[in-house]
């Protein structure tokens, strides 16, 4: 009968080291990214970049989760939809916030980011943000005057004051320029009337489309004689395609990479005749206050 009981005792002792064993396992931390398309890409090539994961070479500048092919911290990567991204960092150890909605949620890339996408790789940026045709008009002149009248210092300054790094120009500016506290209140009043104008139909989506108020005075001041009239679309899907079926003359909400995707997946004859923006994707955490940090969180695995 003793020796049943001691047998009892060194089976109870041996689960209960076990189980021990087990509760010193730690969760991996979580980290949210966008969930969207190329956005969930970017991200994915940024947690590369910060020494999170390793990723297939041959997915290039599109990776899928599919194409994770390591995970070198204890880490979760949770898509999730992009505007929910900032109410995550109160659960998530840190996520991927692109700057249209970083901002807004009073998170400053340049002063809160553990790190920001690199804004070029091979001296081409496939997530600079462009103005697109349909590949039969890309030599519009009407088309090129509103490409030329985006890229001036007036609507660099506009997207600089207005936006607060969340969106920083794609095309050459004066970085030395002082501008008056009336100046983004003046542009965002400035009023146009089409009036013996050419109408241009340029998609858009999402709210930060303001710049095109810039671009507008720019053309009003060269006497371009062209009117803007933006056509705003709730889904990433559709202004491409109404831009290829000629129900839109330009469209400007997406990068290049994005439009290359939806070229090869649809066929779609359009192109890029011009850089307009970047937006970067930075990471972020209310957990910690550097990468170093973050990875003494998540632990090796």
């Amino acid at each position: 009968m003793k020796k049943l009981t001691s047998i009892l005792l060194i089976l109870i002792l041996t689960l209960s080291l076990a189980a021990c064993g087990s509760n010193d396992k730690k969760d991996p931390v979580k980290i949210g990214i966008p969930d969207d398309g190329t956005n969930l890409s970017r991200a994915i090539k940024l947690l590369e970049t910060a020494g999170f994961i390793t990723v297939k070479p041959e997915a290039g500048y599109t990776p899928q989760m599919a194409d994770i092919t390591g995970y070198l911290y204890n880490i979760e990567i949770v898509p999730t939809q992009a505007n929910g991204l900032p109410a995550t960092l109160d659960d998530f150890a840190a996520s991927t916030i692109n700057g249209t909605y970083a901002i807004p949620a009073g998170l400053t890339p340049s002063k809160d980011a553990l790190i920001i996408e690199k804004q070029s790789e091979s001296g081409d940026n496939p997530y600079v943000n462009i103005i697109a045709a349909r590949s039969a008009d890309k030599d519009n002149p009407t088309y090129k005057t509103i490409v030329a009248a985006y890229q001036t210092q007036l609507v660099a300054q506009f997207l600089l004051e207005n936006y607060k790094e969340a969106f920083f120009p794609a095309f050459a500016y004066d970085s030395k320029y002082s501008v008056d506290e009336n100046f983004v209140k003046d542009i965002l009043n400035y009023k146009s009337d089409k009036t013996g104008k050419t109408v241009v139909k340029v998609g858009v989506c999402g709210a930060n489309n303001d710049q095109w108020i810039a671009v507008q005075k720019v053309l009003d001041e060269q006497n371009a004689g062209i009117y803007i009239e933006l056509v705003e679309f709730d889904a990433y899907n559709l202004p491409n395609e109404a831009l290829n079926s000629g129900d839109i003359d330009l469209n400007a909400f997406q990068h290049k990479a994005y439009m290359n995707s939806e070229i090869a997946s649809q066929g779609y004859k359009i192109e890029s005749i011009g850089d307009t923006l970047i937006a970067p994707l930075s990471l972020y955490s209310k957990q910690v206050t550097s990468l170093d940090a973050l990875k003494d969180l998540a632990g090796k695995k």
